[in-house]
């Protein structure tokens, strides 16, 4: 085994930082944060460099030599998409992070962060969910093929970190939601569905606003901004084994979340439930303990951060660059 020489914190100033992923939601807020920290931000797109090609990305990795990593590319969906593409979700999300972090081992990468989910968890663990909670039990089987990959994501950040000394991390958010989210109802999560619904039923001057299962399971969700500043912290200030989860240490039922999307929305419309469709996990609300103890907090609420994504919304599709 070889121990891990980590100084912190680690500085980023200065150093060539690769965001894998960064026209997604997560890697385009990393963009964003990462223009205070002083360093040079590495980006390639799909169309120079498929991140499942292993040949492509050793090559370019090769190239850039970068000095850090945020690995936050990714095959993402909901329920829908995850029973509708289960093969996909698994073997895509293998193949990319199997692919970065082994060049990254290759590339001598100082330092690389791994963005998991919060899906890992199983799907009774005791709430909130800390961090050893992992593989105490099933996982919720409408996303257990996203789940496998990213436990062996971060299972192969430990691994390499046992083996070679890498200084490699992984952090596992909560539900993320902002800017940059996925607006299409075949393959988006809950903030951007009901936002998306609620928006076109105050268009069409609908009066009922559908939403499936029963509305009682319970969810916390992260402001996208949010959860790329505490990433940015834990590759600054945290070197360990284990991974960390990043949240707010909050939830709500999801009913509740829908009747606070239509007063964004400005909606006067009767929320309907069907509870013919999955629930989901019945709840998942995250252990942040040793994140804060590190220092970070959250800094917008969750009524704050639905109106910035709504506007965002509005936005994007009104000039056309939303796909919906």
């Amino acid at each position: 085994m070889t121990a891990v020489s980590a100084s912190l914190p680690y500085q980023l100033a200065g150093k060539r930082v690769f965001v894998a992923g960064h026209r997604g939601m997560v890697g385009s807020a990393l963009v964003r944060r990462l223009a205070a920290e002083d360093c040079e931000i590495l980006i390639v797109g799909r169309e120079q460099v498929d991140l499942r090609d292993q040949a492509a990305v050793a090559g370019w990795m090769a190239d850039q030599r970068p000095h850090a990593v945020f690995l936050a590319a990714a095959r993402v969906g909901g329920i829908q998409a995850n029973a509708t593409y289960p093969a996909d979700f698994l073997h895509d999300n293998l193949a990319i992070q199997t692919n970065v972090i082994g060049a990254a081992v290759a590339t001598g990468v100082e330092k690389l962060l791994f963005l998991g989910s919060s899906c890992i968890y199983p799907k009774f663990a005791p709430q909130p969910i800390a961090e050893d909670a992992l593989l105490t039990g099933p996982l919720e089987p409408t996303n257990e093929w996203y789940a496998i990959a990213k436990i062996a994501g971060l299972k192969l950040c430990q691994a390499y970190r046992r083996q070679h000394g890498a200084d490699f991390i992984s952090a596992m958010p909560t539900n993320l939601y902002g800017p940059g989210d996925n607006f299409d109802l075949a393959a988006s999560h809950v903030v951007p569905a009901l936002l998306r619904k609620a928006h076109e039923a105050k268009l069409s001057g609908a009066k009922v606003l559908p939403l499936w299962g029963t509305g009682t399971p319970r969810r916390e969700f992260l402001h996208v901004d949010d959860a790329a500043d505490a990433l940015v912290h834990l590759m600054c200030r945290y070197s360990g084994e284990s991974h960390v989860n990043v949240g707010v240490g909050e939830d709500l039922p999801i009913l509740d979340l829908a009747e606070m999307v239509c007063r964004t929305v400005d909606l006067d419309a009767e929320i309907v439930l069907d509870p013919s469709k999955p629930d989901g996990t019945p709840r998942k609300l995250l252990d942040i303990s040793r994140l804060r103890a590190s220092g970070w907090r959250p800094r917008r609420s969750l009524a704050d951060g639905l109106a910035d994504t709504y506007r965002w919304f509005v936005e994007h599709a009104a000039s056309g660059q939303l796909r919906l």
